[in-house]
């Protein structure tokens, strides 16, 4: 019984066996795709291994020249068995898909299979055979040989993937070809792009931006699609290359879209169809979006769909403009049709309707620089247009004028007349605002003056503040210090007298000086008086810093040009508003500068006006609360020195930043200013041949950059107001 069952199984295997198509290879062997008799199977789990491929009865003949692949969620297995007639030696297996996520190709080993994995998931020269953009592999039979290989192919969204079985010299022909077309096509695109740029130099139409950005992005595309750019421009980031297929594709319809509305001034002429257009563009916008999200199959399945719609839509625009007698319209219709002609042809390709072979494949190519190869000559051709449109134009505008002089000479009497009366009206006028303008300069005469005397206020102010609380703890110092030295005299008098006492030895002379100094803790006293005098030094010192720093800013009337140590400004200028930093950190980060030639009475009030006003913008936002802080930064180069005064307060708006520097602009409420202390500083700077930069954000803070050149250069200055 067990030999019967062993007789009927080697019976059905060997049917099997005999049922299964083979590829016969003779030796006049050129090139063949191998669908029809290629086997597949869907592992819908993603679980199977060559060894149970190997023994699975669920292949299915492919029946068909090209396999479409469907589904990203499953692995494909493909199986095909080799039979040699008369051919020896090497053939090549070429599977005609540059964008294959994963594909692992076993070759028969003795009893076993060695798999070779490649895809877009490893880098691009980690293959075995680097000639072509597509998957090729190296294969070997002897005459009278049979062989069976199997490849496993993921992929992220549909595809189809022609399997051509050919030669090597076959295979070689082919790459070069490929490779001879898309360098054609790439002139083609460099030229197209070249020209019209230079094109937009001298016309500065905005049709022509748009157009050889669609031009570089058309061929971006065509380089990603034939697998160029994986090979070429990023080899070694397969991580990229997934995403390489909708982000170009995407870009290029983004941007032909665009061309298209301005080219054939749709918002003009069909203006329904530009809010159509555009929300084509925002569905783009999110394809890419989805692609990077990692879903292929999705975008992939919505963008099929998408891409007919629009293809159709921009014919029905171009044929309706055409006939609507907008003569742009001619030559996009052209273009636009050779690239749907194109793109049908590669979808009957696809689809076995028409034959896999060199122009089918390539047609996406020639589609593609004929379009932009059209478009050029339409941009062309609208030059023609407008210069039509031009010469009209100054016929009319020749017409206009001449009625115009006309109109005038006739006009020219009674305004002779009315000139004559409006003389004397204006005589009066300009009296009137002479006397104006006389009382104008005065008024802001007085008002600089008031700005100076608020400085010196100020100064007055902070200088009191700051001498204060040195000669306070001076003083409060003085009473304690002579306390102890009273105290220190009174132990000496007695010691004094204990020493001339008579009767007493020596050691209880000694003893009752000790019981003194114990009594008058005369440890503590002598301490007590360092710190004393040690505080009074500190005041001392304190009171000839800023009286030091007082004379470095009181320079306000200096009119004389000298060098200045711009740090030492600062400095003195700090001190000065020191009694305004309460629970405000200042940062300093002073440069080693040369000394400038400069005003530095003037450059002092600058400071001392930004300085200010970054400190009230800081309790504007904080109150009496810490938490503000103002940076102080030096530096230079060959010629300039730069100063950056810098707060975290509440922040200028744009129309405050624009107004900033006009006399009389303030922000603080009235009676708190002048207005004139920020235009003063810009009429300050500029006098140094200098300039303030601003930059805010409402809400956090203000920067002012001073450049101040090291070496003043008189030159005539115009002062703002």
């Amino acid at each position: 019984m067990p030999r019967f069952l062993l007789l009927i199984l080697l019976l059905v295997s060997s049917l099997n066996a005999f049922c299964v198509e083979k590829i016969e290879i003779g030796k006049n062997l050129n090139s063949e795709i191998i669908g029809k008799k290629t086997y597949i199977l869907t592992d819908n789990e993603n679980k199977l291994t060559i060894s149970d491929v190997q023994s699975s009865d669920k292949f299915e003949l492919l029946n068909k020249d090209i396999a479409t692949l469907q589904s990203s969620s499953v692995s494909y297995w493909m199986r095909f068995t080799l039979s040699s007639n008369d051919y020896n030696g090497n053939l090549i297996a070429e599977f005609v898909q540059p964008f294959i996520d994963e594909i692992t190709f076993y070759y028969p080993e003795d009893a076993t299979y060695r798999g070779v994995e490649n895809g877009l998931k490893y880098p691009f020269f980690q293959r075995d055979n680097t000639q072509s953009t597509n998957f090729a592999y190296d294969l070997h039979i002897e005459k009278g040989q049979e062989k069976t290989y199997y490849v496993k192919v993921r992929i992220k969204q549909q595809s189809v993937v022609p399997i051509r079985l050919m030669s090597p010299a076959t295979f070689y022909s082919n790459a070069l070809n490929l490779n001879i077309w898309f360098g054609i096509y790439c002139g083609i695109i460099l030229v197209m792009f070249l020209y019209n740029i230079f094109v937009y130099i001298s016309t500065r139409d905005k049709s022509y931006v748009y157009y050889v950005i669609h031009t570089l992005v058309v061929g971006i595309t065509q380089a990603t699609l034939t697998g160029f750019t994986y090979k070429y421009l990023w080899p070694n980031a397969p991580g990229f290359a997934d995403y390489s297929f909708f982000l170009p594709t995407c870009l290029v319809s983004i941007v032909g879209i665009e061309f298209l509305i301005i080219f054939l001034r749709i918002k003009i002429h069909a203006r329904r169809m530009f809010w159509v257009l555009k929300g084509f563009q925002a569905i783009y916008v999110v394809f890419i979006i989805t692609s990077f999200l990692g879903l292929n199959e999705m975008t992939y399945v919505a963008m099929l769909p998408t891409q007919g719609t629009i293809a159709f839509i921009i014919l029905g625009i171009s044929i309706y403009l055409y006939r609507k007698g907008l003569s742009e319209a001619k030559y996009y219709l052209i273009g636009w049709s050779s690239l749907m002609a194109a793109i049908v042809i590669y979808a009957l390709k696809d689809a076995g309707v028409m034959p896999f072979n060199n122009f089918t494949s390539y047609s996406l190519l020639f589609g593609s620089a004929a379009e932009v190869t059209l478009l050029s000559f339409a941009l062309a051709d609208r030059i023609n247009i407008y210069k039509k449109e031009k010469e009209e134009s100054q016929t009319q505008a020749l017409a206009a004028l001449e009625e115009n002089a006309r109109i005038i000479r006739e006009q020219n009497v009674i305004l002779e007349t009315k000139v004559n009366e409006r003389t004397l009206e204006l005589r009066k006028s300009n009296d009137d605002l002479s006397k104006a303008m006389k009382e104008l300069k005065d008024a802001e005469a007085n008002l600089v003056e008031s700005e100076k005397m608020a400085s010196l206020g100020q100064l007055t102010a902070g200088i009191a503040h700051e001498i204060n609380n040195p000669i306070n703890f001076v003083t409060s110092n003085v009473k304690p210090l002579k306390r102890d030295v009273e105290m220190i005299i009174e132990l000496l008098s007695n010691i004094e007298e204990i020493s001339f006492s008579e009767g007493d030895n020596i050691e209880e002379k000694k003893a009752k000086v000790e019981e003194l100094k114990q009594e008058l803790d005369y440890d503590y006293l002598k301490d007590e008086i360092q710190y004393l005098l040690k505080g009074i030094m500190e005041g001392s010192n304190r009171t000839a810093e800023i009286v030091k720093g007082l004379r470095v800013f009181s320079r306000l009337d200096e009119d004389d040009l000298k060098k200045a140590d711009i740090n030492e400004c600062l400095d003195s200028t700090m001190i000065i508003v020191n009694n305004q930093l309460d629970k405000i950190q200042v940062n300093t980060d002073f440069g080693n500068l040369p000394a400038v030639e400069c005003y530095p009475g003037k450059l002092n009030q600058v400071f001392l006006n930004i300085i200010t006003n970054g400190l009230q913008a800081i309790r504007a936002k904080f109150g009496e609360e810490a938490g503000g802080t103002f940076s102080i930064k030096t530096s230079h180069d060959e010629n300039d020195v730069f100063i950056s005064l810098k707060d975290n307060g509440i922040g200028m708006d744009e129309d405050t930043m624009k107004k900033v520097f006009e006399p009389f602009f303030t922000t603080k409420e009235v009676g708190e200013g002048t207005g004139l202390g920020m235009s003063i500083a810009y009429n300050t700077i500029n006098k140094h041949n200098g300039k303030i930069d601003i930059n805010s954000d409402k809400g956090e803070g203000t920067e002012f950059i001073l450049t101040i050149p090291i070496v003043h250069k008189q030159i005539n200055t115009q002062e703002v107001g």
